[in-house]
């Protein structure tokens, strides 16, 4: 039953991303083969997560792009805090439908962002609405597809902590204070005066 649900988190990320299931966008390598007359308006949404001090927003709120043109948009973000913090960039499109047609050939949402304090970014995403939306009559009316970004902190990995490299006689152990003991009695480390 555990292997299950292990297996079950895969199977949905992948169904997800073969069907656009809830809005998931698709990842291309390169631009469709033609470009279509039909238009359609593409609007930019950013939000940021609690826990992460970054300004987040689109260069322009929206765009009228043609089905399968490609187009390149930019989002600034700025880290708001006194130290580096990293993010990562969960994604959507809405109505969730319009996901299976839309394609990112390049995102910034594909890795995390380190930012150190009070740096500022351009990030692009590069995309296209493919031409098979236009053979899908259930999508005949749709005139506006939004996409959506959340900026959330990203988990770190512990930093190991790393020994100086100096040996240490038998029998000896590391205080707190960088000096060497033995049976309790603190002494200099070889090599200290």
């Amino acid at each position: 039953m555990v292997g299950a649900a292990y297996a079950a988190v895969p199977l949905y990320n992948w169904f997800c991303r073969t069907t656009g299931f809830g809005g998931t966008t698709q990842v291309a390598t390169a631009a469709p083969s033609h470009v279509l007359d039909r238009k359609l308006k593409v609007r930019f949404d950013a939000n940021v997560a609690g826990g992460l001090p970054w300004r987040f927003e689109p260069d322009q709120n929206s765009i009228e792009v043609k089905i399968g043109e490609v187009v390149s948009v930019s989002y600034r973000v700025v880290n708001e805090s006194a130290r580096e913090t990293v993010g990562v960039a969960s994604y959507n499109v809405s109505p969730p439908t319009a996901g299976a047609y839309f394609s990112k050939i390049n995102c910034f949402c594909f890795t995390d962002q380190r930012l150190k304090a009070g740096e500022k970014r351009d990030m692009t995403v590069v995309f296209f609405v493919a031409p098979e939306l236009a053979k899908d009559f259930e999508q005949d009316g749709l005139d506006t597809i939004t996409l959506s970004y959340t900026m959330y902190p990203a988990r770190q990995a512990e930093t190991p902590q790393v020994d100086n490299g100096a040996a240490l006689a038998p029998g000896r152990s590391r205080t707190q204070t960088g000096t060497s003991a033995v049976g309790g009695a603190a002494s200099p480390r070889d090599g200290d005066s």
